[in-house]
């Protein structure tokens, strides 16, 4: 599978922002897919994930009361739904996919082994 990822930008503190991942390829519906995101001289971190099959969610601690990850089979696209943006936001993004990936390891980066070009979001304050 190949994924896109897309919808980054420059917003201000406090502005909502959605970003997409569509992915190309058959059997869209036996990935799980996630979102991570590097700031600038940081690691990258897990955000978000949505399970293939149950579209079970999981989220880290510092982005689950602001954002939203959702998927749309149809479209072949999982969604990241982020609000109440704040200057430390500031990241690439990237969205990953893993093939039937087990519950345990959905907030796990190296069990991702299909990766986005990854989306550039800027928070201004």
């Amino acid at each position: 599978v190949q994924l896109q990822a897309s919808g980054g930008g420059l917003v201000q503190a406090g502005a909502s922002r959605r970003l997409s991942c569509l992915a190309s390829g058959r059997a869209f519906n036996s990935y799980s897919v996630a979102w991570f995101r590097q700031g600038p001289g940081k690691e990258r971190e897990f955000l978000a994930a949505v399970r293939y099959g149950t579209s079970r969610l999981y989220y880290s601690d510092s982005v689950k009361d602001r954002f939203i990850v959702f998927r749309d089979n149809a479209k072949s696209t999982v969604y990241l739904q982020m609000d109440s943006l704040q200057p430390e936001d500031t990241a690439i993004y990237y969205c990953a996919a893993a093939s039937s990936l087990d519950d345990d390891y959905q907030t796990t980066e190296c069990y991702y082994n299909f990766w986005g070009q990854g989306t550039q979001v800027t928070v201004s304050s």
